[in-house]
């Protein structure tokens, strides 16, 4: 019924996709493969259109790999980017078929200047960390850096690929391409992100080479010496606010007292959590009428969020599967009719999922 209901949006109907085919599987392998094919062709073309697939089918595992390869085969080198997430699900669960072709993939995507470095990395490693392979794309990777003024999101990534990789590379070329990417780090735009890779990069240079061969490659490099040893920022401390939420032990605990005025007065993403996490509580309690009355807050404040998850950036999909699944641990019929009321047909979906994989972990309908 769920993987029935129309989506419009092709993000939504992967969500939906992969969503079932995580549900299925144990139960029925047949139609989790028929929905796997039907997941990895939106993807393929979600990717081909320049768009960055909201889940991945292939990076969680779901796909075999003859149809692996059929992807990592049609991949444009230019859509190496967006696809980065199935590239390294292809390359780490497939790599006898996969590892040659997503290479070449690799190779052709690095002469346009089309970086994914945490591709290149899941590459290296299955071809060896010593490969010629290996070796000698570290130093094109690190040559040919994108533009930094827009590169501020994937500056860890770089900096994760080289330390990577420093141990294993010969101290001239762990030299280069450290400098190389110290250099291309001052010129990011400061973020947390960036404070973290400079950390990051730097460390494992000095690992690499030993701490008189790295002062003196810093020496040597007005830039990246001034990069390293300037005092921290206060950017370098992650600015990430702490996810608002409640668990259902505090729950359980203050249960006892009606929390609606408080829940009305929160963001609906948090509303949506608390009032489940509240429903829950109270069903464990035995109160059915004070859970269903949050259960009802909960899935009202998943609609809105929903509506709202393009301006919030909210992931409203693992909302309304976290609130879908709390609602069946405490009954599964009355969770399936408030998913099947929601109003927008995806949210109806995962939802309707949410309750499947619960009642596939009991075995009972409640």
């Amino acid at each position: 019924m769920a993987v029935a209901l129309p989506q419009s949006d092709q993000q939504d109907r992967l969500r939906v996709l992969a969503t079932a085919v995580s549900v299925v599987s144990p139960a029925d392998p047949v139609l989790a493969r028929k929905l796997s094919r039907e997941g990895l062709r939106i993807e393929s073309e979600l990717i081909q259109a320049g768009q960055k697939p909201a889940v991945s089918l292939m990076a969680g595992g779901r796909v075999d790999c003859s149809a692996a390869l059929e992807f990592v085969e049609n991949l444009p080198p230019a859509s190496v980017a967006q696809a980065e997430p199935s590239l390294i699900g292809a390359v780490t669960r497939c790599p006898r078929q996969t590892l040659d072709p997503a290479s070449r993939k690799l190779d052709a995507a690095l002469e346009k200047k089309v970086e994914a470095p945490r591709a290149m990395m899941a590459a290296m490693m299955a071809q060896g960390m010593n490969s010629p392979w290996t070796q000698a794309h570290a130093e094109k990777a690190f040559s040919s850096l994108p533009d930094p003024k827009d590169s501020a999101a994937v500056a860890e990534d770089f900096a994760a690929l080289y330390a990577g990789l420093a141990s294993d590379l010969e101290k001239s070329l762990a030299r280069k391409t450290g400098l190389e990417l110290l250099g291309w780090l001052a010129k990011v735009e400061d973020s947390p992100r960036r404070s973290q890779a400079i950390r990051t990069a730097s460390a494992a240079m000095q690992q690499s080479l030993g701490d008189q061969e790295y002062r003196q490659a810093l020496e040597s490099d007005a830039v990246a010496n001034m990069l390293v040893r300037r005092p921290e920022t206060g950017h370098s401390r992650s600015s990430t606010a702490t996810k608002p939420g409640i668990s259902v032990l505090a729950a359980m605990a203050n249960s006892g007292r009606d929390q609606s005025d408080r829940l009305r007065a929160l963001p609906a993403p948090q509303r949506a959590r608390e009032a489940a996490a509240y429903g829950f509580a109270s069903a464990q309690k035995g109160d059915k009428h004070q859970a269903a009355r949050y259960f009802d807050m909960a899935f009202s404040a998943v609609d809105e969020a929903w509506e709202g998850r393009a301006a919030s950036q909210t992931d409203a999909a693992a909302l309304v599967q976290e609130v879908g699944e709390a609602a069946a641990q405490s009954g599964s019929l009355d969770a399936l009719e408030r998913a099947q009321r929601l109003h927008d047909s995806p949210a109806q979906a995962i939802a309707m999922l949410a309750v499947a994989r619960v009642v596939a972990s009991k075995g009972v309908i409640q």
